[in-house]
This record gives structure tokens, C-alpha cells and sequence, in this order.
């Protein structure tokens, strides 16, 4: 794993970053759904503006990934629109920003983060349950693509 990366705090100037690096990696594995060109097109009014935030992972002067916390209410945050590119990939970028992101929800006082995937996503999936996920039955979901949902309670 390299460290040669920094874990940054959404400012607009990267808006089409975050939007690019999710839906590239949507494209490559499923299709883009109206939900995620709401959210990917307006992140400060259905992210930040809601209580959310956003990091991202940057290289030099490049982001090469992000990932989203969204406000449910009563101290619940979704963890979702993570992406790194695929030239980044590998090298610890997506473990260290799920840590940070996870960070940031008990700093905001999150009792429960939740994420919604799918589960040829093997790597990711593998992922949250190393950072301490557990599946638990979906529910109702706003995604067709999606088939698996985790939580991490505090």
C-alpha cells in the first residue's frame, strides 16, 4: 500500500470529479439510474446541503477517488458514491477513505452507517466487512442494481 495520497474535504472545484469517478465505475458494472444523475449532478443540494459531506482522495493535483456520507436523519448516514479510478486501484486509496469517511460519521455523531451494493462487487464487498459491515436483510431499496445492504453501528 502507497501513502503517496491525502484525504481531502468536498470544495465545488471538484463537483465533476465526484461525478466522473462514479459514473465511470456505474458504467463499467451496471447502468446509470435517475437517482444517480440527481445525486452525482447536484452533490451540494442532495449531499452537503442535507448534513452529508463528501472526501476525496488526491493524488498530486488529481483526485482519483471519493465517497459520500448522506444524512438519513436521526444520527443514520448512508455511506455511498464511492469510487476510485482505476489506475488507483490497489493501492489502499478505497480502505483508507472508507476509514476516513467512517471517521467522519462518529465525529458527527453517527449511531449507524449503512451502505447499499451489489454482490458481484466482490472486492468491495470484502472490503466493508473488513472494516466491520454485517449484511442485514435490504428492505426497500432506490436502486435496481442493488441486492445487498450492510450496516456498522456504534
Amino acid at each position: 500500500m502507497t501513502n503517496n495520497f491525502q484525504i481531502i474535504d468536498y470544495s465545488s472545484k471538484y463537483k465533476e470529479d465526484f461525478k466522473k469517478l462514479n459514473l465511470d465505475w456505474i458504467e463499467k458494472y451496471f447502468f446509470v439510474e435517475p437517482l444517480d444523475e440527481e445525486v452525482l449532478s447536484k452533490p451540494e443540494e442532495n449531499i452537503i446541503q442535507k448534513g452529508g459531506h463528501i472526501l476525496f482522495a488526491k493524488i498530486g493535483d488529481k483526485i482519483v477517488g471519493t465517497c459520500a456520507l448522506i444524512n438519513e436523519g436521526e444520527n443514520v448516514f448512508e455511506l455511498a458514491k464511492m469510487a476510485v479510478s482505476e489506475s488507483s486501484q490497489g493501492k489502499g486509496i478505497g480502505l483508507i477513505l472508507s476509514k476516513k469517511t467512517i471517521e467522519k460519521a462518529k465525529e458527527v455523531g453517527a449511531t449507524k452507517v449503512y451502505l447499499v451494493s451489489n454482490t458481484k462487487l466482490i472486492p468491495a464487498l470484502n472490503l466493508y466487512k473488513k472494516l466491520g459491515f454485517v449484511e442485514v436483510p435490504i428492505g426497500k431499496t432506490e436502486y435496481e442494481r442493488t441486492d445487498i445492504k450492510m450496516e456498522l453501528t456504534f
